[in-house]
């Protein structure tokens, strides 16, 4: 697994940053999907519903959504695959290592892009942004970072309840 990015760890630019806590959190995120039993993959402890298969393509989604169809401004054919009947969705043909080599190709996607690009650079305009201003690499790249982190402590709460790895 990825190491955390301690602040005290010295980087060559803030890019850096924020692609190490990317990958961190992705990697964690997979990692504690991958040490669940398969019945607990389908299976909801909340009240929310939703599961961990459901929160690992949402999250894939969500680079998809914010790098591709927002930054780049791409067209997408299902940005919002995710959901169905406005909530997370996952097809019963869909398998663990089928969404985890999707998550980690739009990884790959994301590192790709914010490589190639200035923090600095604005977002294309289109339909991801719902009529506003485009935003800022970094300001889509916080977005991301809070996205993963919040929902991984979510991820830890079900693994735990589910019998899996606690902690980091």
């Amino acid at each position: 697994m990825t190491s955390f990015p301690e602040p005290t760890t010295p980087a060559g630019s803030r890019t850096e940053v924020f692609l190490r806590y990317l990958d961190y959190f992705r990697e964690s995120v997979v990692a504690k999907v991958s040490a669940l039993a398969e019945p607990e993959l389908r299976r909801s402890r909340l009240p929310s519903g939703w599961t961990p298969l459901e929160l690992l393509t949402h999250l894939r989604h969500v680079e998809l959504r914010w790098i591709e169809w927002g930054f780049q401004g791409r067209d997408v054919a299902e940005p919002w695959g995710d959901r169905r009947d406005d909530r997370w969705y996952v097809g019963p043909d869909e398998t663990r290592a089928d969404l985890v080599a999707a998550l980690r190709a739009q990884g790959a996607h994301t590192t790709a892009v914010v490589t190639a690009h200035d923090l600095a650079e604005i977002g294309a305009p289109g339909p991801r942004w719902n009529g506003a201003d485009p935003a800022s690499l970094e300001r889509v790249l916080f977005h991301l970072v809070q996205e993963y982190a919040r929902h991984l402590g979510h991820l830890d709460v079900v693994a735990e309840l589910a019998g899996g790895p606690t902690g980091e």
